[in-house]
């Protein structure tokens, strides 16, 4: 059982930035397909960007590719999520989400393992 735990999300003015982490334990974090997604209010929750086991594949949606960076530290079983630029429409609550397969997954069944979530509020 793999227990994901995320963090760093608050609140930032439009333009500003943010880095989120998620820290996993419970499982070799290493041979798992990491993923963030995203739910707003009243939306449903939407994939945001996924990274291979080695980090050397990553895939983004399109709404973020540009601006958001997703990065992984397998020494620290941590994966990232760097946002920049932020805008309003970025507020969501973020998650991040671990899979085991071979392969980039954009699609939340895709995924075995979700974290509690956190809130990323950006004001106009």
């Amino acid at each position: 059982q793999v227990r994901l735990v995320e963090s760093g999300g608050g609140l930032v003015q439009a333009g500003g930035s943010l880095r989120l982490s998620c820290a996993a334990s419970g499982g070799t974090f290493s041979s798992y397909v990491m993923g963030w997604f995203r739910q707003a209010p009243g939306k449903e929750r939407e994939f945001v960007a996924s990274i291979s086991w080695s980090g050397g594949t990553t895939y983004y949606a399109e709404s973020v590719k540009g601006r958001f960076t997703i990065s992984r530290d397998n020494a620290k079983n941590t994966v990232y999520l760097q946002m920049n630029n932020l805008k309003p429409e970025d507020t969501a609550v973020y998650y991040c989400a671990a899979a085991r397969t071979h392969t980039i997954v954009v699609v939340g069944l895709g995924y075995n393992y979700w974290g509690q979530g956190t809130q990323v509020t950006v004001s106009s």
